[in-house]
């Protein structure tokens, strides 16, 4: 097999781990498919035109970042990104949709020309090691606690902010749905993740029907429900963006806003899994980091213009990497499988946000691994790196995060005497970072 149009120079493929790492991805990411809709369809656009845009967006980038930047990562509609523009933008400030839209792209274009003048790869080597395997091990304990949180094993607490759920068939079946798939990937079998997904999914069937009921956490009885096999797409947000009202003065921070979370999100990413997968060069930087992040770019622009909020990239591409996946064939195989289900996406209903929590729960162990490199007993160091692997899940943002990472690292620096381990571009990184927070 001529392997040049989707792996790097030099490198081995192993065709069956590349196809079970896009198959593992593209189940950890496919809720996106439908929640993607749900949220952005509040603020007046059609749940089914938004559906195909996310379909088009996730294949159309995945499979550029295989052939382009030959990385095995998997992009779409980013969460967070698409809460921002539904209840900041358009439900908070009184934007149209269709303005909000051109924002997104033109927030795209402004990716794509810092991306192809390297500017963004000259943010990534700004960014502190010590931060980067921080921001590896935050993000791996953010794709945990989303995972918990979709089990609803954690719950929020008005007394204690979180705490333990309850003990309920729902849980009980994610326990055993974790246990099961640990134990699986603790033996090193190959594809022990989906094989969890698939047996967690079987065990969920008889919640509603024979025991337990799903009511109070997903708004039905039952959790696992066949909701039929055919959807016709539709294509009426295609180009439906204003592109003029969008460039107004007003809407040049909501712009800005947009650039920001999704230019750190998927530069945190690239970092998280780079370090996790042992995806980085001789000097340790994050393989085809240029062409990474114009594909990204591309993302965010045809996201505009396809109807949906920004593309990013998911940190839950992880998921494919631990289960063998190095290549751009990773992401062209999950990209060609978010394709079908334009046509089919009643059937991804029958794999609950259940089923996928124990895979994601165990991606946090995956990309812990890089903290033990973190130097815990220089406190300049450490204390940093602990604050932007804390606040991530803790603010439930990868932005605030790296934001809060920056800050205090180039604040214990200077009062410490060694203001010379900041580079100039971190210093611009962090003026960006306090006019974001000062724009939030």
């Amino acid at each position: 097999m001529n392997t040049s149009w989707f792996a790097r120079p030099n490198e081995k493929v192993n065709v069956r781990n590349e196809l079970i790492g896009g198959l593992t991805t593209f189940l950890a990411s496919m809720y996106i498919i439908v929640v993607n809709p749900s949220i952005l369809s509040k603020t007046g656009m059609p749940f089914s035109g938004v559906l195909t845009a996310t379909v088009l967006v996730s294949a159309f980038s995945s499979i550029a970042m295989g052939i382009y930047a030959k990385n095995p990562i998997l992009l779409a509609p980013g969460m967070g990104l698409n809460a921002f523009f539904t209840y900041s933008v358009v439900l908070g400030m009184g934007v149209k949709w269709e303005t909000a839209l051109g924002a997104v792209f033109w927030s795209g274009v402004i990716f794509i020309l810092l991306s192809v003048f390297n500017v963004r790869t000259y943010i990534v080597k700004a960014i502190p090691r010590q931060l980067r395997f921080a921001i590896a091990g935050g993000i791996g304990l953010f794709i945990s606690l989303i995972g918990f949180e979709n089990a609803h094993f954690i719950v929020h607490n008005p007394a204690t902010i979180l705490s333990f759920g309850s003990l309920n068939a729902i849980t009980v079946t994610f326990a055993l749905g974790l246990f099961i798939t640990a134990v699986l990937v603790a033996r090193r079998i190959r594809g022990a993740l989906i094989i969890g997904i698939i047996l967690t999914t079987i065990m969920a069937i008889p919640i509603g029907r024979f025991y337990g009921d799903a009511t109070a956490f997903f708004g039905q009885a039952t959790v696992v429900d066949w909701k039929g096999v055919f959807a016709h797409p539709d294509f009426s947000l295609v180009l439906h963006l204003n592109f003029i009202d969008s460039l107004r003065l007003a809407m040049w921070p909501v712009i800005f806003v947009f650039l920001f979370a999704d230019m750190f999100d998927s530069l945190s990413t690239f970092i998280g899994v780079a370090e996790a997968g042992n995806l980085t060069d001789e000097n340790g930087e994050p393989l085809n980091i240029k062409e990474s992040l114009i594909v990204d770019a591309f993302s965010t622009a045809i996201s505009g213009l396809l109807g949906t909020s920004s593309g990013t990239s998911y940190i839950e591409s992880a998921t494919g990497i631990e289960e063998g996946g190095r290549t751009g064939l990773m992401a062209i195989v999950a990209g060609l499988l978010f394709l079908p289900f334009m046509f089919f996406a009643p059937i991804l209903s029958v794999i609950p946000a259940l089923a996928t929590a124990p895979a994601l729960v165990l991606v946090g162990v995956f990309m812990m691994q890089p903290a033990v490199k973190i130097n815990w007993h220089q406190y300049d160091d450490a204390i940093p790196a602990f604050l932007a692997m804390i606040l991530i899940p803790f603010t439930y943002s990868i932005t605030q995060g790296l934001i809060w990472g920056f800050l205090s690292w180039t604040f214990v620096k200077v009062l410490t005497g060694k203001s010379r381990e900041i580079s100039p571009m971190l210093w611009v990184i962090d003026a960006f970072s306090i006019l974001a927070l000062l724009l939030k």
